[in-house]
């Protein structure tokens, strides 16, 4: 009975807390979290660069909605045929169907908007921000997790004990391994491959990417956008829940192809084209002057 109990293990509770009659979920308080983390590193990296806080708190509070809108709606749009027939769905975020690139895009045209009004460098703010939306992602991703979501397929095994065993073997914490037991089987947890490589990802970032003599202004942002955007493509093949353009077509591997593809023609012609070639150190000497 309790190698049965250890096998089965009881599925995840999404609700956080409760407040009266208001259940507040798990997905809301880490998307939640991982938003103010992706704050507080913004303003640290914005005062490196003479960027006041009230900046960064600007496109805080309005360029996080916007984010959210336009991951739903991203979301919504992909699955246009279940919320055309269960139009109350579209505004339950709280189940889960954030898409991540819809979120980028929306966020990066209000940030490109709001700079163009107050004359702020796009690619500088850009290039600040990087870091933040990934660990942001980093973290978001753990509300897949409490939802049991977002997850890839069975894991190799002819018994739940070899299925269970598999993932032990990788190390995994008991509690995840836990969290990937779902209806009878235990599954890939690409939650957490997408958070690691996400995490890894930042480290690169603030501790390496910047520091490299020859990297121009809007090349952090560059290095998100393609790093991001390789590990998505590779941990989206694994996933079961995944949006299609045509069935066979998941549009999260298209879109990270196409942005690879165009990150990297705008690196390459802009450095070959010589536009706005203002380097990190050049930035840096600029303000000891």
């Amino acid at each position: 009975m309790l190698a049965f109990l250890t096998l089965t293990p009881e599925p995840i509770n999404p609700t956080a807390f409760t407040i009266g009659p208001l259940s507040v979920q798990w997905y809301a308080v880490l998307i939640l979290t991982g938003a103010i983390v992706g704050l507080v590193l913004a303003m640290r990296e914005a005062k490196k660069f003479g960027i006041v806080s009230d900046t960064i708190i600007d496109l805080f509070t309005f360029g996080l909605p916007i984010a959210i809108i336009g991951a739903r709606l991203y979301y919504v749009i992909f699955e246009w045929q279940y919320y055309i027939e269960n139009p109350s769905k579209i505004f339950a975020i709280w189940e889960g169907g954030l898409a991540i690139h819809g979120g980028i895009i929306a966020a990066a045209i209000f940030g490109f908007v709001y700079c163009r009004m107050k004359k702020i460098n796009f690619l500088l703010l850009f290039d600040i921000a990087a870091p933040s939306f990934l660990i942001g992602q980093a973290i978001g991703r753990w509300g897949n997790f409490m939802n049991q979501e977002a997850h890839g397929g069975v894991v190799p095994g002819e018994t739940l004990a070899q299925q269970r065993q598999y993932l032990l073997d990788f190390k995994l914490p008991e509690f995840v391994v836990n969290g990937m037991y779902i209806d009878g089987a235990y599954y890939h947890p690409t939650f957490l491959y997408e958070s690691i490589w996400n995490f890894v990802g930042v480290i690169i970032m603030i501790v390496g990417v910047r520091r490299w003599k020859q990297i121009l202004i809007g090349e952090v942002a560059s290095f998100y956008l393609v790093w991001y955007s390789v590990g998505r493509f590779f941990i989206e093949g694994l996933r079961t829940d995944s949006l299609y353009i045509v069935p066979g077509l998941r549009t999260a591997q298209v879109v990270s192809i196409l942005t690879i593809i165009g990150v990297m023609m705008f690196v390459i012609i802009r450095r070959k084209r010589q536009w706005q070639m203002e380097t990190y150190r050049g930035l840096q000497m600029k303000g000891k002057k």
